[in-house]
Protein backbone atom coordinates (compact mmCIF):
# COMPACT_ATOMS: atom_id res chain seq x y z
CA UNK A 1 0.00 0.00 0.00
CA UNK A 2 1.63 3.38 -1.17
CA UNK A 3 1.73 5.84 1.64
CA UNK A 4 0.64 9.87 0.48
CA UNK A 5 3.06 12.31 0.97
CA UNK A 6 2.16 14.34 4.30
CA UNK A 7 0.34 17.48 3.47
CA UNK A 8 2.49 20.61 3.15
CA UNK A 9 2.23 22.96 6.41
CA UNK A 10 1.66 26.46 6.24
CA UNK A 11 4.62 28.26 8.31
CA UNK A 12 4.99 32.01 9.31
CA UNK A 13 8.48 33.05 10.57
CA UNK A 14 8.46 36.55 11.71
CA UNK A 15 11.34 37.86 12.55
CA UNK A 16 12.94 40.77 15.49
CA UNK A 17 12.29 44.03 13.58
CA UNK A 18 16.05 45.80 13.75
CA UNK A 19 16.59 49.45 14.60
CA UNK A 20 18.53 51.17 11.91
CA UNK A 21 20.47 53.07 14.07
CA UNK A 22 23.86 50.58 13.64
CA UNK A 23 24.89 48.14 12.02
CA UNK A 24 24.14 44.30 13.12
CA UNK A 25 25.93 42.08 15.22
CA UNK A 26 26.69 38.83 15.82
CA UNK A 27 24.97 38.56 19.00
CA UNK A 28 21.93 40.21 17.03
CA UNK A 29 22.45 37.54 14.28
CA UNK A 30 22.41 34.11 16.88
CA UNK A 31 19.36 35.91 18.87
CA UNK A 32 16.90 35.88 15.72
CA UNK A 33 18.37 36.12 12.34
CA UNK A 34 20.19 32.88 12.26
CA UNK A 35 17.54 30.50 14.04
CA UNK A 36 15.05 32.14 12.08
CA UNK A 37 17.07 31.02 8.84
CA UNK A 38 18.28 27.31 10.12
CA UNK A 39 14.29 26.99 10.63
CA UNK A 40 13.06 28.41 7.26
CA UNK A 41 15.28 26.59 5.08
CA UNK A 42 14.29 23.27 7.08
CA UNK A 43 10.77 24.06 6.04
CA UNK A 44 11.48 24.94 2.66
CA UNK A 45 13.24 22.01 2.06
CA UNK A 46 10.48 19.66 3.86
CA UNK A 47 8.25 21.28 1.16
CA UNK A 48 6.08 23.11 3.40
CA UNK A 49 4.88 26.79 2.49
CA UNK A 50 7.06 28.94 4.20
CA UNK A 51 7.05 32.85 4.52
CA UNK A 52 9.62 34.48 6.38
CA UNK A 53 9.39 38.62 7.01
CA UNK A 54 10.86 41.17 8.43
CA UNK A 55 12.34 44.33 8.25
CA UNK A 56 13.87 47.56 9.50
CA UNK A 57 12.38 49.54 12.22
CA UNK A 58 13.24 53.18 10.61
CA UNK A 59 10.71 54.76 13.79
CA UNK A 60 12.42 53.86 16.92
CA UNK A 61 13.96 56.72 18.95
CA UNK A 62 17.20 54.61 18.61
CA UNK A 63 17.10 56.56 15.19
CA UNK A 64 16.46 60.25 16.14
CA UNK A 65 19.10 59.70 18.92
CA UNK A 66 21.76 58.63 16.27
CA UNK A 67 20.77 61.25 13.94
CA UNK A 68 21.00 64.00 16.54
CA UNK A 69 24.05 62.60 17.55
CA UNK A 70 25.26 62.65 14.00
CA UNK A 71 24.14 65.93 12.75
CA UNK A 72 21.71 64.37 10.01
CA UNK A 73 18.14 63.25 9.87
CA UNK A 74 16.58 60.68 10.88
CA UNK A 75 15.72 59.32 7.31
CA UNK A 76 19.18 59.37 6.45
CA UNK A 77 20.03 57.19 9.01
CA UNK A 78 17.38 55.13 8.80
CA UNK A 79 18.14 54.36 5.15
CA UNK A 80 21.98 53.91 5.46
CA UNK A 81 21.63 51.31 8.06
CA UNK A 82 18.37 49.54 6.04
CA UNK A 83 20.53 49.27 3.21
CA UNK A 84 23.63 47.89 5.76
CA UNK A 85 21.10 45.17 7.12
CA UNK A 86 19.94 44.24 3.11
CA UNK A 87 23.71 43.71 2.60
CA UNK A 88 24.57 41.35 5.16
CA UNK A 89 21.50 39.40 5.20
CA UNK A 90 22.44 38.66 2.02
CA UNK A 91 26.64 38.01 2.60
CA UNK A 92 25.30 35.50 5.38
CA UNK A 93 22.66 33.85 3.57
CA UNK A 94 19.47 34.96 5.66
CA UNK A 95 17.09 33.93 3.14
CA UNK A 96 14.36 36.61 3.65
CA UNK A 97 10.93 36.39 1.56
CA UNK A 98 10.72 39.97 2.38
CA UNK A 99 12.81 42.34 4.46
CA UNK A 100 11.26 45.65 4.27
CA UNK A 101 10.97 48.22 6.84
CA UNK A 102 8.11 50.41 9.14
CA UNK A 103 8.70 53.46 6.57
CA UNK A 104 6.57 52.08 4.02
CA UNK A 105 2.92 53.54 3.16
CA UNK A 106 1.88 49.60 3.01
CA UNK A 107 3.31 49.59 6.77
CA UNK A 108 1.46 52.89 7.70
CA UNK A 109 -1.66 52.42 6.10
CA UNK A 110 -1.98 48.56 8.07
CA UNK A 111 -0.79 50.00 11.16
CA UNK A 112 -2.86 52.87 11.02
CA UNK A 113 -6.05 50.34 10.47
CA UNK A 114 -4.95 47.99 13.53
CA UNK A 115 -5.39 51.37 15.36
CA UNK A 116 -8.94 52.18 14.33
CA UNK A 117 -9.94 48.54 15.02
CA UNK A 118 -8.96 48.84 18.31
CA UNK A 119 -10.13 52.36 18.64
CA UNK A 120 -13.70 51.48 17.58
CA UNK A 121 -13.85 48.42 19.63
CA UNK A 122 -12.79 50.50 22.61
CA UNK A 123 -9.51 49.40 23.66
CA UNK A 124 -7.59 52.25 22.93
CA UNK A 125 -8.93 55.36 24.47
CA UNK A 126 -7.99 59.16 24.97
CA UNK A 127 -6.20 60.19 28.91
CA UNK A 128 -4.24 63.19 30.00
CA UNK A 129 -0.53 61.85 30.44
CA UNK A 130 2.34 62.91 32.57
CA UNK A 131 5.08 62.96 30.69
CA UNK A 132 8.92 64.14 31.29
CA UNK A 133 9.74 67.12 29.40
CA UNK A 134 13.18 68.86 29.16
CA UNK A 135 12.88 72.49 30.14
CA UNK A 136 16.58 72.63 28.55
CA UNK A 137 15.39 71.99 25.55
CA UNK A 138 11.63 72.96 25.54
CA UNK A 139 10.37 69.39 24.65
CA UNK A 140 8.83 66.01 25.68
CA UNK A 141 11.38 63.14 26.04
CA UNK A 142 10.51 60.04 24.25
CA UNK A 143 11.26 57.10 26.47
CA UNK A 144 14.54 56.30 24.98
CA UNK A 145 15.86 60.01 25.52
CA UNK A 146 15.54 59.22 29.41
CA UNK A 147 17.58 57.32 31.21
CA UNK A 148 18.26 56.06 35.30
CA UNK A 149 18.07 53.65 37.27
CA UNK A 150 15.94 50.65 37.35
CA UNK A 151 13.31 50.68 40.03
CA UNK A 152 13.59 46.44 40.02
CA UNK A 153 16.84 45.84 40.07
CA UNK A 154 18.80 49.04 40.87
CA UNK A 155 20.57 49.21 37.43
CA UNK A 156 22.36 52.65 37.02
CA UNK A 157 21.50 52.81 33.04
CA UNK A 158 17.88 51.26 32.18
CA UNK A 159 15.81 53.68 29.93
CA UNK A 160 12.53 55.12 30.22
CA UNK A 161 11.00 51.79 28.69
CA UNK A 162 13.18 48.99 29.57
CA UNK A 163 15.44 47.82 31.81
CA UNK A 164 18.10 45.51 29.70
CA UNK A 165 19.40 44.27 32.68
CA UNK A 166 16.62 42.48 34.76
CA UNK A 167 14.25 42.19 31.37
CA UNK A 168 11.29 44.53 32.75
CA UNK A 169 9.41 47.12 30.80
CA UNK A 170 9.23 50.32 32.56
CA UNK A 171 7.20 53.74 32.44
CA UNK A 172 9.76 56.51 32.31
CA UNK A 173 8.38 57.88 35.72
CA UNK A 174 8.96 55.11 37.08
CA UNK A 175 13.35 55.81 36.93
CA UNK A 176 15.15 56.63 40.31
CA UNK A 177 17.49 59.98 39.48
CA UNK A 178 15.86 60.18 35.81
CA UNK A 179 18.54 62.31 33.21
CA UNK A 180 17.58 63.46 30.05
CA UNK A 181 19.81 61.96 27.11
CA UNK A 182 20.13 65.64 25.15
CA UNK A 183 20.82 67.66 27.88
CA UNK A 184 21.74 65.40 30.90
CA UNK A 185 19.03 68.36 32.87
CA UNK A 186 16.51 66.49 34.95
CA UNK A 187 13.32 66.28 33.53
CA UNK A 188 10.15 67.71 35.21
CA UNK A 189 6.87 65.60 34.78
CA UNK A 190 4.26 67.80 32.44
CA UNK A 191 0.31 66.44 31.07
CA UNK A 192 0.22 65.84 27.51
CA UNK A 193 -3.08 64.26 25.97
CA UNK A 194 -2.20 60.59 24.04
CA UNK A 195 -3.79 57.42 23.40
CA UNK A 196 -3.70 54.44 25.87
CA UNK A 197 -3.71 50.53 24.79
CA UNK A 198 -5.99 48.74 27.02
CA UNK A 199 -3.89 45.74 27.96
CA UNK A 200 -5.79 45.55 31.39
CA UNK A 201 -8.90 44.02 29.80
CA UNK A 202 -6.78 41.15 28.07
CA UNK A 203 -5.04 39.81 31.49
CA UNK A 204 -7.78 36.82 31.79
CA UNK A 205 -7.72 36.25 28.14
CA UNK A 206 -3.73 36.00 27.37
CA UNK A 207 -3.63 33.79 30.91
CA UNK A 208 -5.86 31.19 29.71
CA UNK A 209 -3.65 31.55 26.33
CA UNK A 210 -0.49 30.88 27.82
CA UNK A 211 -0.78 28.65 31.06
CA UNK A 212 -1.18 25.65 28.37
CA UNK A 213 1.70 26.71 26.02
CA UNK A 214 3.57 23.41 27.11
CA UNK A 215 5.75 23.75 23.69
CA UNK A 216 7.04 27.33 24.36
CA UNK A 217 10.84 27.84 26.17
CA UNK A 218 10.57 27.66 29.87
CA UNK A 219 11.96 30.84 30.40
CA UNK A 220 9.31 32.66 27.77
CA UNK A 221 6.48 31.10 29.22
CA UNK A 222 7.27 31.47 32.90
CA UNK A 223 8.16 34.91 32.46
CA UNK A 224 5.21 35.76 30.69
CA UNK A 225 2.75 33.85 33.32
CA UNK A 226 5.19 36.07 36.04
CA UNK A 227 3.70 39.39 34.29
CA UNK A 228 0.07 38.24 33.73
CA UNK A 229 0.50 37.64 37.29
CA UNK A 230 1.31 40.73 38.61
CA UNK A 231 -0.93 42.02 35.98
CA UNK A 232 -1.28 44.51 32.74
CA UNK A 233 -1.35 48.48 32.66
CA UNK A 234 -3.01 50.01 30.17
CA UNK A 235 0.23 51.71 28.24
CA UNK A 236 0.27 54.73 26.07
CA UNK A 237 0.46 54.34 22.00
CA UNK A 238 1.14 57.72 21.13
CA UNK A 239 4.47 60.07 21.79
CA UNK A 240 4.93 63.73 20.99
CA UNK A 241 7.05 62.83 17.99
CA UNK A 242 7.71 64.67 14.56
CA UNK A 243 9.23 60.92 13.07
CA UNK A 244 6.99 58.32 12.94
CA UNK A 245 3.38 57.16 11.78
CA UNK A 246 0.90 59.84 12.00
CA UNK A 247 -2.31 59.45 14.60
CA UNK A 248 -5.02 58.95 12.29
CA UNK A 249 -7.53 60.91 14.48
CA UNK A 250 -8.49 64.44 14.19
CA UNK A 251 -6.46 66.74 16.78
CA UNK A 252 -3.19 64.66 16.96
CA UNK A 253 -1.77 65.79 14.12
CA UNK A 254 1.32 66.45 16.02
CA UNK A 255 1.65 62.90 17.50
CA UNK A 256 2.89 59.93 16.22
CA UNK A 257 2.13 55.76 16.89
CA UNK A 258 4.38 55.20 19.17
CA UNK A 259 7.01 52.63 18.18
CA UNK A 260 6.48 49.74 20.51
CA UNK A 261 2.95 49.20 18.84
CA UNK A 262 3.61 49.97 15.15
CA UNK A 263 6.42 47.81 14.82
CA UNK A 264 5.10 44.67 16.20
CA UNK A 265 2.06 45.32 13.48
CA UNK A 266 4.97 44.95 10.87
CA UNK A 267 4.80 40.98 10.91
CA UNK A 268 1.37 41.58 9.30
CA UNK A 269 1.99 44.71 7.10
CA UNK A 270 5.47 42.29 5.41
CA UNK A 271 2.94 39.85 4.92
CA UNK A 272 0.34 41.88 2.97
CA UNK A 273 3.55 43.31 1.17
CA UNK A 274 4.46 40.37 -0.04
CA UNK A 275 1.47 39.41 -1.12
CA UNK A 276 0.99 42.56 -3.23
CA UNK A 277 4.51 42.70 -4.74
CA UNK A 278 3.81 38.47 -5.74
CA UNK A 279 0.55 39.50 -7.48
CA UNK A 280 -1.62 37.89 -5.15
CA UNK A 281 -3.03 40.06 -3.01
CA UNK A 282 -5.14 37.87 -0.73
CA UNK A 283 -2.15 34.98 -0.28
CA UNK A 284 -1.23 36.87 3.26
CA UNK A 285 -4.79 35.52 4.26
CA UNK A 286 -3.39 31.31 4.34
CA UNK A 287 -0.75 32.49 6.78
CA UNK A 288 -2.67 34.97 8.90
CA UNK A 289 -6.57 33.51 9.12
CA UNK A 290 -6.23 29.69 8.27
CA UNK A 291 -5.72 27.73 11.68
CA UNK A 292 -3.75 25.13 10.92
CA UNK A 293 -1.23 27.73 9.68
CA UNK A 294 1.96 28.14 12.50
CA UNK A 295 3.30 31.45 13.06
CA UNK A 296 6.85 31.59 15.03
CA UNK A 297 8.16 34.85 16.39
CA UNK A 298 12.21 34.79 16.23
CA UNK A 299 13.19 37.54 19.07
CA UNK A 300 16.18 38.09 21.97
CA UNK A 301 15.13 37.59 25.14
CA UNK A 302 14.28 41.49 25.82
CA UNK A 303 11.27 41.66 23.47
CA UNK A 304 9.42 38.78 24.68
CA UNK A 305 6.90 40.99 26.74
CA UNK A 306 6.12 42.68 23.12
CA UNK A 307 5.47 39.04 21.57
CA UNK A 308 3.64 36.89 24.62
CA UNK A 309 1.76 40.03 25.73
CA UNK A 310 1.12 43.13 24.14
CA UNK A 311 1.05 41.84 20.20
CA UNK A 312 -1.18 39.28 21.55
CA UNK A 313 -3.72 41.56 23.16
CA UNK A 314 -3.82 44.13 19.94
CA UNK A 315 -4.46 40.73 17.75
CA UNK A 316 -7.71 39.81 20.12
CA UNK A 317 -8.42 43.19 20.29
CA UNK A 318 -8.69 43.97 16.51
CA UNK A 319 -10.35 40.67 15.79
CA UNK A 320 -14.07 41.26 13.79
CA UNK A 321 -16.77 38.29 13.13
CA UNK A 322 -15.29 38.36 9.72
CA UNK A 323 -11.35 38.20 10.45
CA UNK A 324 -9.42 36.91 13.78
CA UNK A 325 -5.96 36.82 13.00
CA UNK A 326 -3.80 34.03 14.06
CA UNK A 327 -2.15 34.13 17.69
CA UNK A 328 1.73 33.39 18.39
CA UNK A 329 2.02 29.55 17.92
CA UNK A 330 5.35 30.14 19.40
CA UNK A 331 8.32 32.53 20.42
CA UNK A 332 11.56 30.86 20.45
CA UNK A 333 13.54 33.69 22.03
CA UNK A 334 16.85 33.45 22.72
CA UNK A 335 19.08 34.39 25.67
CA UNK A 336 22.13 36.81 24.78
CA UNK A 337 25.50 36.07 23.00
CA UNK A 338 28.30 37.86 25.15
CA UNK A 339 31.25 38.94 23.15
CA UNK A 340 34.45 37.49 25.41
CA UNK A 341 32.83 37.82 28.55
CA UNK A 342 30.85 41.11 28.44
CA UNK A 343 27.08 41.83 26.92
CA UNK A 344 27.96 43.34 23.34
CA UNK A 345 27.85 47.13 23.14
CA UNK A 346 27.32 49.75 20.47
CA UNK A 347 28.80 52.64 23.19
CA UNK A 348 31.90 50.48 23.61
CA UNK A 349 32.42 49.53 20.48
CA UNK A 350 32.38 45.50 21.84
CA UNK A 351 30.55 43.68 19.25
CA UNK A 352 31.67 41.54 16.26
CA UNK A 353 29.99 43.97 13.55
CA UNK A 354 28.76 42.05 10.66
CA UNK A 355 29.63 44.06 7.85
CA UNK A 356 33.35 44.03 9.34
CA UNK A 357 33.54 40.39 10.25
CA UNK A 358 31.89 39.52 6.35
CA UNK A 359 34.55 42.04 4.61
CA UNK A 360 37.09 39.57 5.95
CA UNK A 361 35.70 35.72 6.47
CA UNK A 362 33.62 33.87 5.26
CA UNK A 363 30.17 33.63 6.70
CA UNK A 364 29.55 29.60 7.24
CA UNK A 365 32.78 29.19 9.99
CA UNK A 366 30.56 32.18 11.97
CA UNK A 367 27.11 30.26 10.86
CA UNK A 368 28.59 27.10 12.83
CA UNK A 369 29.84 29.19 15.98
CA UNK A 370 26.94 31.06 16.66
CA UNK A 371 25.02 27.63 15.84
CA UNK A 372 26.86 25.63 17.97
CA UNK A 373 26.39 28.41 21.05
CA UNK A 374 23.07 29.58 20.26
CA UNK A 375 21.72 30.81 23.69
CA UNK A 376 18.32 28.72 23.65
CA UNK A 377 17.94 28.56 27.25
CA UNK A 378 21.08 30.29 28.80
CA UNK A 379 23.21 33.30 27.62
CA UNK A 380 26.56 31.58 26.01
CA UNK A 381 29.75 33.53 25.32
CA UNK A 382 31.44 33.98 21.99
CA UNK A 383 35.36 33.87 21.75
CA UNK A 384 37.86 33.95 18.79
CA UNK A 385 39.71 31.57 20.09
CA UNK A 386 36.74 29.14 20.41
CA UNK A 387 35.89 30.37 16.80
CA UNK A 388 39.27 29.30 15.44
CA UNK A 389 39.24 26.14 17.35
CA UNK A 390 35.68 24.87 15.88
CA UNK A 391 36.83 26.14 12.77
CA UNK A 392 40.13 24.11 12.17
CA UNK A 393 38.41 21.48 15.03
CA UNK A 394 35.61 20.66 13.56
CA UNK A 395 34.84 22.17 10.05
CA UNK A 396 38.27 21.16 8.70
CA UNK A 397 39.36 18.36 10.74
CA UNK A 398 35.95 16.26 10.88
CA UNK A 399 33.68 17.49 8.18
CA UNK A 400 35.97 19.63 5.25
CA UNK A 401 38.54 16.35 5.72
CA UNK A 402 36.17 13.82 5.47
CA UNK A 403 34.97 15.06 2.33
CA UNK A 404 38.40 15.88 0.50
CA UNK A 405 39.81 12.70 1.44
CA UNK A 406 37.64 10.37 0.69
CA UNK A 407 36.94 12.30 -2.82
CA UNK A 408 40.57 12.65 -3.46
CA UNK A 409 41.18 8.86 -3.14
CA UNK A 410 38.32 7.57 -4.53
CA UNK A 411 39.20 9.94 -8.15
CA UNK A 412 42.69 9.05 -8.00
CA UNK A 413 42.34 5.39 -7.90
CA UNK A 414 38.55 4.62 -9.45
CA UNK A 415 39.10 7.33 -12.80
CA UNK A 416 37.13 10.36 -10.93
CA UNK A 417 34.02 8.29 -11.09
CA UNK A 418 32.02 6.80 -7.80
CA UNK A 419 32.91 3.29 -7.38
CA UNK A 420 30.27 0.81 -7.97
CA UNK A 421 27.43 0.01 -5.63
CA UNK A 422 27.92 -3.47 -3.92
CA UNK A 423 25.87 -6.53 -4.39
CA UNK A 424 25.32 -6.81 -0.92
CA UNK A 425 26.71 -4.66 2.44
CA UNK A 426 28.77 -5.46 4.90
CA UNK A 427 27.34 -4.82 8.34
CA UNK A 428 29.46 -1.78 9.34
CA UNK A 429 28.40 0.05 6.32
CA UNK A 430 24.64 -0.95 6.24
CA UNK A 431 24.79 0.45 9.94
CA UNK A 432 26.46 3.64 8.84
CA UNK A 433 23.75 4.08 5.88
CA UNK A 434 20.83 3.61 8.53
CA UNK A 435 22.65 5.86 10.60
CA UNK A 436 22.61 8.81 7.58
CA UNK A 437 18.88 8.14 6.84
CA UNK A 438 17.65 8.06 10.43
CA UNK A 439 19.16 11.17 11.46
CA UNK A 440 17.24 13.49 9.10
CA UNK A 441 14.21 12.75 11.11
CA UNK A 442 16.33 12.89 14.53
CA UNK A 443 17.54 15.96 13.39
CA UNK A 444 14.35 17.22 11.78
CA UNK A 445 12.46 16.99 15.52
CA UNK A 446 15.24 19.18 16.92
CA UNK A 447 14.53 21.94 14.19
CA UNK A 448 10.89 21.88 14.38
CA UNK A 449 11.28 22.33 18.05
CA UNK A 450 13.39 25.06 17.91
CA UNK A 451 16.00 22.89 19.72
CA UNK A 452 19.34 24.32 17.06
CA UNK A 453 22.30 23.11 18.95
CA UNK A 454 21.17 19.83 18.93
CA UNK A 455 19.89 19.23 15.45
CA UNK A 456 23.55 20.43 14.47
CA UNK A 457 24.77 17.94 16.69
CA UNK A 458 23.27 15.24 14.46
CA UNK A 459 24.98 15.86 11.65
CA UNK A 460 28.41 16.79 13.02
CA UNK A 461 27.82 13.35 14.83
CA UNK A 462 27.25 11.29 11.97
CA UNK A 463 30.69 13.03 10.03
CA UNK A 464 31.94 11.71 13.22
CA UNK A 465 30.54 7.74 13.00
CA UNK A 466 31.94 8.00 8.97
CA UNK A 467 35.68 9.32 9.73
CA UNK A 468 35.36 6.22 12.10
CA UNK A 469 34.56 4.36 9.50
CA UNK A 470 36.64 5.05 7.65
CA UNK A 471 39.45 4.51 9.88
CA UNK A 472 38.71 0.67 10.88
CA UNK A 473 38.01 -0.06 7.09
CA UNK A 474 41.63 2.00 5.73
CA UNK A 475 40.32 1.76 2.36
CA UNK A 476 43.61 3.07 1.76
CA UNK A 477 45.16 0.17 3.01
CA UNK A 478 42.76 -2.34 1.38
CA UNK A 479 42.94 -1.17 -2.01
CA UNK A 480 46.40 -2.86 -2.63
CA UNK A 481 44.58 -6.54 -1.60
CA UNK A 482 41.08 -5.95 -1.81
CA UNK A 483 39.46 -3.47 -4.27
CA UNK A 484 36.40 -4.51 -4.20
CA UNK A 485 36.63 -4.06 0.02
CA UNK A 486 38.31 -0.27 -0.97
CA UNK A 487 35.08 -0.02 -3.48
CA UNK A 488 32.29 -0.70 -0.62
CA UNK A 489 33.68 1.63 2.03
CA UNK A 490 34.05 4.49 -0.77
CA UNK A 491 30.68 4.32 -2.24
CA UNK A 492 29.26 4.01 1.11
CA UNK A 493 30.88 6.90 2.98
CA UNK A 494 30.04 9.17 -0.98
CA UNK A 495 26.44 8.57 -0.20
CA UNK A 496 27.10 9.63 3.28
CA UNK A 497 28.46 12.81 2.20
CA UNK A 498 25.83 13.47 0.02
CA UNK A 499 23.74 13.32 3.47
CA UNK A 500 25.72 15.50 5.41
CA UNK A 501 25.58 17.75 3.40
CA UNK A 502 21.69 18.18 3.32
CA UNK A 503 21.77 17.66 6.91
CA UNK A 504 24.41 21.06 7.02
CA UNK A 505 22.23 22.87 4.18
CA UNK A 506 19.76 24.70 7.10
CA UNK A 507 23.60 25.54 8.89
CA UNK A 508 25.80 26.30 6.30
CA UNK A 509 24.42 27.21 2.69
CA UNK A 510 27.39 28.41 0.86
CA UNK A 511 29.53 24.95 1.62
CA UNK A 512 27.11 22.37 1.99
CA UNK A 513 25.96 22.46 -1.85
CA UNK A 514 29.24 22.69 -2.63
CA UNK A 515 30.07 19.69 -0.48
CA UNK A 516 26.67 17.72 -2.18
CA UNK A 517 28.29 18.66 -5.74
CA UNK A 518 31.66 16.92 -4.50
CA UNK A 519 30.01 13.96 -4.27
CA UNK A 520 28.30 14.07 -7.84
CA UNK A 521 25.24 15.67 -6.94
CA UNK A 522 23.32 18.13 -9.97
CA UNK A 523 21.03 20.96 -9.62
CA UNK A 524 20.08 22.60 -6.29
CA UNK A 525 20.62 21.30 -3.09
CA UNK A 526 18.12 23.56 -1.21
CA UNK A 527 14.99 22.16 -3.58
CA UNK A 528 16.25 18.38 -3.37
CA UNK A 529 14.01 18.00 -0.39
CA UNK A 530 14.75 16.92 3.32
CA UNK A 531 16.12 13.22 2.39
CA UNK A 532 19.72 11.64 1.15
CA UNK A 533 20.30 11.80 -2.31
CA UNK A 534 21.62 8.53 -3.38
CA UNK A 535 24.89 8.53 -5.48
CA UNK A 536 25.14 5.61 -7.86
CA UNK A 537 27.67 4.37 -9.26
CA UNK A 538 29.75 5.79 -12.14
CA UNK A 539 28.85 9.31 -10.98
CA UNK A 540 31.18 11.33 -12.40
CA UNK A 541 33.39 13.38 -9.53
CA UNK A 542 34.59 16.60 -9.92
CA UNK A 543 37.81 18.18 -8.76
CA UNK A 544 37.65 18.67 -5.06
CA UNK A 545 38.75 21.49 -3.40
CA UNK A 546 38.44 22.36 -0.02
CA UNK A 547 35.40 23.20 2.25
CA UNK A 548 36.95 25.14 4.45
CA UNK A 549 40.06 27.09 5.70
CA UNK A 550 42.27 26.34 8.40
CA UNK A 551 43.21 29.55 10.89
CA UNK A 552 46.55 30.48 12.13
CA UNK A 553 46.10 30.79 16.23
CA UNK A 554 47.42 34.69 15.58
CA UNK A 555 43.89 35.09 14.15
CA UNK A 556 41.99 35.18 17.27
CA UNK A 557 44.22 37.61 18.57
CA UNK A 558 43.95 39.63 16.49
CA UNK A 559 40.69 39.28 16.14
CA UNK A 560 40.19 39.98 19.85
CA UNK A 561 42.28 43.15 19.60
CA UNK A 562 39.21 44.54 17.23
CA UNK A 563 37.17 44.59 20.33
CA UNK A 564 36.29 47.73 21.86
CA UNK A 565 38.63 49.71 19.39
Amino acid sequence: MLRCPPMPETVLVCVAWPYANTPLHAGQMAGAYLPADIFARYHRMKGNRVLMVSGSDAHGTPITVRAEAEGTTPEAVYQKNHQSFVDTFERFGVSFDLFTSTATANHAEVAQGIFQKLLAAGYIYPATQTLLFDPKVGRFLPDRYVEGICPKCGYDGARGDQCDNCGSTLDALELLSPRSRLSDATPEPRPSEHFFLKLSAFNERLTEWVAPQDHWRAAVRNFTLGLLREGLHDRAITRDLEWGIPVPVEGFEGKRLYVWFEAVIGYLSASIEWSKTHGQPEAWRDFWLDPSARTYYFQGKDNVPFHTTIWPAMLMGSATPDETLALPYDVPANQYVTMSGAKASSSRNWAVWMPDYLDRHESDPLRYMLSAVMPETSDSDFTWSEYVRRNNDELVATWGNLVHRVLTFTRRNFDAQVPPQPASLSESSQRLLDRIDGAFEDEGKHIEAVNLRAALQVAMSVAQDANRYLDERAPWTAIKTDRDHAAESLWTVINVISGIATLMQPFMPFTSPRAWALAGNTGDLQAVGWQRSVIAGGTALPEPLPLFQKFDDSVAAEEEARLGH
